[in-house]
């Protein structure tokens, strides 16, 4: 005889429905459930997008009788809401429904939740049980977790290097480092990060488009739909950045930071980008600042792609959470480019700590996920 269905079971089906989520539903978060009765699922649901029902509503949805879930259990990724947003308050909705016990992953960091969903459950007289597969389920959301609990979005710095740590030519050719799985790999974490970061010297050697072109990526969404066009931010601190670039003709919002209110920057907003201030005249952009304002707009996942000045800059601001490398089977000299340029590391005491999550042979080349360790 099989052994029963655990929590555990029921919760990792909760978080693969909650993963299909990964290109859709920012700014708010993923979450999956899974209604459950006699060690049987019943129904099963998912956040699709920003202003569809929550998970648990689409599992209540899903059921084919009006009382099916009365007696059930609930495995949900994340703590049911209990305030009124875009959508009513989930918790009602279950008690309303006759669900008995609640299983959750985890505590929603939102303040406007944060603990009161499950008191609001509680008193109900539904049993509520947390933490069961949490890691799992905190990994699903590290960019909502991150700007509920600091007021900042989860930043992710890409980049590609040769063997030998070198990202482009010394004349500034980079085109191509890496071969076209590693550059379709990268589409995959555009599609899910609200916003891409880059610098004016980007552009202007680059020209890039920065957007999500992967037409898998269409086949691949649960909804039948192209991942939503990425924010693209400019950091430029004198606005001197050309109309005419590319990005400009494409569907999506552009943000150009600077520190200059001048001339330039009039002229960019007439071409219909937004700019905005972010630090003081004659300095470079306020990294905090800006992504302060980034999280306020409700971004929760933040792609740098950039040269390495700027990359340098939010590594040593400690403002990069995870670093994304491919790294291609070539060498491109001591004379080329470097990864990043972190001045003042001059002794060994001084370098920069990294902790490596994940390798991944991508292509022919070799993709490194790494978090930066705390000094």
């Amino acid at each position: 005889m099989a052994a029963p269905a655990t929590h555990e079971y029921f919760m990792a089906r909760a978080i693969q429905l909650a993963e299909r989520g990964i290109y859709s539903t920012h700014p708010n978060p993923r979450v999956g459930c899974v209604l459950v009765k006699k060690d049987r699922i019943i129904a099963q649901g998912w956040h699709k997008k920003a202003g569809a029902a929550h998970a648990e509503i689409d599992a209540l949805n899903a059921l084919a009788t009006g009382d099916g879930a009365r007696g059930a259990t609930a495995y949900i990724t994340l703590e049911p809401c209990n305030h009124f947003g875009q959508t009513p308050p989930c918790c009602e909705q279950l008690i309303a429904a006759g669900v008995t016990r609640v299983v959750a992953a985890m505590k929603d960091p939102n303040p406007l939740v944060s603990g009161t969903g499950f008191k609001r459950l509680a008193d109900a007289g539904v049993e509520v049980v947390s933490g069961v597969l949490e890691q799992e389920a905190r990994t699903l959301n590290p960019g909502f977790i991150k700007r509920m609990e600091s007021g900042l979005p989860y930043v992710r710095s890409k980049l590609a290097m040769s063997v030998d740590g070198r990202t482009a030519m010394a004349s500034g050719e980079s085109q191509w480092i890496t071969g076209p799985a590693a550059r379709k790999d990268v589409q995959r974490y555009r599609a899910r990060s609200s916003a891409i970061i880059t610098g004016s010297g980007t552009v202007l050697h680059d020209n890039p488009s920065l957007n999500v072109r992967d037409e898998s990526l269409v086949a691949d969404s649960p909804i039948g739909a192209p991942p939503a066009p990425v924010l693209r931010v400019i950091l430029a601190s004198k606005f001197d950045i050309d109309p005419q670039s590319r990005m400009f003709s494409l569907p999506g919002d552009i943000i150009i930071a600077g520190t200059r209110d001048n001339e330039n920057r009039r002229r960019l907003d007439a071409a219909g980008a937004s700019t905005l201030i972010a630090g003081q005249p004659g300095q470079a952009v306020d990294l905090l600042a800006l992504l302060k304002r980034l999280a306020d707009r409700g971004c929760n996942e933040v792609l740098v792609e950039a040269g390495a000045t700027l990359s340098g800059a939010f590594l040593q601001a400690g403002l990069v959470d995870e670093l994304v490398i491919y790294m291609a089977p070539k060498l491109l000299g001591h004379t080329a480019r470097p990864l990043f340029k972190l001045p003042g590391i001059e002794k060994m005491a001084d370098r920069v700590n990294l902790s490596i999550t994940g390798t991944r042979v991508v292509g022919e080349d070799l993709r490194i996920n790494a978090i930066v360790c705390s000094p």
